[in-house]
């Protein structure tokens, strides 16, 4: 391991010796980004840069030649692997300055400075894909090999100070320069270049709203120097720590964790409605101390209202957030909901306004007026996203922006980007090419889905099938434990998403876990509470639970388990849409629920009178659940009929009463997965398609009716049986 001469308490060394030693230099690259990325104090999610200048053998020629490994267009640190790089003849990239300087239209901003990004793929080194960042010049242009650009809050809250240049000499003395604000590119590149040039010792500058960038012959020494710079910041900002007085001194006292949450899970579904009139978004809350402190300050109204400064942040954030001025010890909901309703009218008047005076002839259509980042005395933040990573890189960058300006603020005052310059960030043609390069949304990507029964069998294929369309799945089932299962498979196959923020189950990613009995409404409460705290609201419904107890073999059921087919079939539906009636009207958001009823509620038969019943029943309750809920939201089910694999419903008692009513032969002897294909091939045979009914084809029913595929659809039962006549439509 490395020995550490150097102690930091604001920043972590990840550096290990013999971890890099067999390392090429693009991988030593790739382990040093990763070191950086790990600790959210040295950069935000997404933020920053790295590079290094390798010697490495051309494919054309076969000689030696410098490239420049950089971190590329949309990459993040903390996950980055090499692929994340781009990678450029150095030779090639320095001669594009003298055309740059022969343009006769350049300059910071020009058509010109942009078309120069136009040029880095004409410089790519050995056919990489990897698409180069506009920070490339930052990197290129200065002469040492290894270049780290971080965006660490310590130092932005010198760089976004009104002192700024000040604080650097003060801080740093000679080893480190500034530079002013100036829109990362070309022309900034440039700029670096003279300074460097202009005094040789530099290790690094100060640049000014926005950020630190360093430089080492080592790349260790490079990383090393990173944290030191970062760390001199932190310690100085310890050192004018104003304490009780930060942000001039508490004015509101937060709600204890119940009541703040209680207020939560009314709030959030009618908020999300309200900020979903463009475009539906999806939810994170932040209630960590830090965030609390700034929510309830004297001054939080004032500094929000100034918005952020690192190009970064408000990309995410928008120019400002929304702050709503609430008193949460006097003032009520319905105030609170009020003074909401007033605010974002008045904000999308202000960003629309803010649109029309910055924007340019060619500048993109404007965006969605609604705010991203709400801040609420005594309740905290809620940031949102078009999807959960969005919504915690969101609220992640706004837990940057506050840092920042707490630093600021010790240090002199906070001062924000003019609207001009951030405008021209959060529409530059170039960020606007790079929103398109991304993927298109998946077709749920927006939607929060409970799945309850998504433990096994058909709720678990369900929950599969929803993720793979790109939606939020919340899996419940009586068996928490097999619900928790299914939401780690998710979030292993789709990801945890970037972004560090969210407090509690409100940090999760795609998926969540958790234990619900339908036959009490004070569970499915809870499972509706947990929810509405991790995503802000629900889209789509979706029940398999069910029950099915095998009569004895002379066709005997106890009185207890007719009750509690009924219960968990007929009532527990019920339940859950009755609870959530109210959550529709508040978000007043388009919504489906699909339920699970069965072909053995049109088919009168022997040996499963109470199971057939209650599905006739839940049959009913679709109509009437449609006719109740509409026009809001959609009601229909799927009609199953003998899936066998997977489920919780074929036990081996069920199974072999299946067999026995059938007069198929078995022997007691036989294991359970023998006797459950034979009941399967009997099944089969007995349909016109001559198919067994799998899970899967339940689960492609259920994401129809559940999708806007459906969007006509309402009081209807779809039939997945591979055809008995039977059943058909009567």
């Amino acid at each position: 391991m490395t020995t550490k001469t150097v102690e930091y308490k604001h920043v972590e060394n990840h550096w290990d010796d013999e971890a890099v030693a067999d390392m090429t230099p693009a991988e030593r690259l790739v382990y040093r980004s990763n070191c950086l990325g790990a600790d959210q104090r040295i950069t935000n999610t997404g933020g920053g840069n790295t590079s290094s200048k390798a010697s490495e053998t051309d494919p054309l020629t076969g000689e030696q030649v410098d490239v420049l490994w950089v971190k590329g267009s949309g990459g993040d640190l903390r996950t980055a692997k090499q692929a994340n790089f781009a990678s450029l003849y150095m030779e090639q990239l320095l001669s594009l300055i003298p055309s740059y300087r022969n343009a006769p239209d350049n300059g910071p901003k020009t058509p010109a400075e942009d078309s120069m990004v136009g040029c880095f793929p004409h410089c790519t080194f050995n056919l990489n894909p990897r698409a180069s960042s506009i920070d490339t010049p930052l990197h290129g242009f200065l002469p040492a090999r290894h270049v780290d650009h971080m965006h660490p809050n310590s130092v932005i809250a010198i760089a976004a100070c009104d002192q700024s240049r000040e604080l650097t000499q003060k801080i740093y003395g000679d080893e480190i320069g500034w530079v002013p604000w100036l829109r990362p590119g070309f022309e900034l590149g440039l700029m670096m270049q003279k300074e460097v040039e202009n005094n040789p010792n530099l290790k690094g500058l100060v640049m000014g709203q926005h950020g630190l960038i360093n430089w080492a012959e080592d790349d260790r020494e490079c990383y090393e120097l990173t944290l030191s710079l970062i760390e001199k910041a932190a310690q100085y900002i310890e050192s004018c720590d104003k304490g009780d007085q930060t942000f001039g001194g508490e004015k509101y006292t937060s709600l204890a964790d119940t009541d703040r949450d209680t207020l939560l899970v009314q709030l959030l579904p009618w908020l999300r409605g309200q900020v979903s009139q463009v475009n539906k978004f999806v939810g994170t809350v932040e209630t960590r101390p830090a965030i609390m402190r700034f929510v309830n300050s004297h001054d939080a109204s004032r500094l929000a209202e100034l918005g952020t400064s690192c190009p970064d942040h408000f990309l995410r954030t928008k120019i400002k957030p929304l702050y709503i001025d609430w008193n949460p010890q006097q003032e009520t909901l319905d105030a609170l909901k009020n003074k909401l309703t007033e605010g974002l009218a008045q904000y999308r008047v202000d960003y629309e306004a803010y649109y029309e005076a910055c924007k340019h002839d060619n500048s993109p259509a404007m965006r969605d007026p609604n705010p991203t980042v709400i801040l609420i005395p005594g309740v905290g933040m809620i940031a949102w996203g078009k999807d959960k990573s969005e919504s915690r890189v969101t609220a992640e960058f706004y837990n940057c922006a506050v840092e920042v300006m707490r630093g600021a603020e010790a240090m002199g005052q906070y001062i924000a980007l003019p609207k001009q310059e951030a405008f021209d960030i959060e529409y530059w043609l170039l960020e606007e090419a790079k929103l398109k390069r991304k993927p298109p949304e998946k077709e749920m990507s927006r939607d929060v889905v409970l799945v309850i029964g998504a433990g096994n069998g058909i709720g678990k294929s369900a929950a599969h099938r929803l993720a793979t369309a790109g939606a939020h799945v919340v899996c419940c089932d009586l068996d928490g434990t097999a619900a928790e299962a299914t939401a780690a498979e998710l979030t292993g196959i789709y990801g945890q998403g970037i972004g560090v923020a969210g407090s509690g189950i409100s940090g999760c990613g795609p998926a969540v876990g958790l234990g619900v009995d339908i036959t009490s409404r004070e569970s499915i409460e809870q499972m509706i509470h947990q929810t509405i705290l991790a995503y802000g609201g629900i889209d789509r419904v979706v029940v398999t639970a069910g029950v099915f107890f095998a009569p004895s073999r002379d066709g005997h059921l106890s009185e207890s388990k007719w009750k509690l087919t009924y219960d968990v079939n007929v009532m527990g539906s019920f339940n859950v849409v009755d609870l959530l009636r109210q959550l529709f009207v508040d978000q007043g958001l388009n919504a489906s629920v699909v339920l699970t009823t069965s072909v053995n509620g049109v088919v009168g038969k022997k040996g499963s009178v109470a199971y057939d019943t209650s599905k006739a029943a839940a049959n009913h309750l679709v109509r009437e659940l449609a006719i109740e809920l509409a026009p809001l939201v959609r009601v229909n089910a799927i009609a199953p009929a003998t899936v066998v694999a997977g489920s919780t419903m074929f036990p081996r008692d069920r199974v072999i009463a299946s067999l026995s009513k059938y007069a198929i032969p078995f022997s007691e002897s036989d294991d359970d997965e023998t006797l459950r294909n034979r009941l399967a091939d009997f099944y089969a045979e007995r349909t016109l398609t001559k198919q067994a009914i799998q899970p899967d084809d339940q689960a492609e029913a259920i994401f129809f009716l559940a999708s806007n595929r459906s969007s006509k659809t309402t009081g209807q039962i779809i039939n997945v049986d591979g055809g008995l006549h039977e059943a058909f439509l009567r």
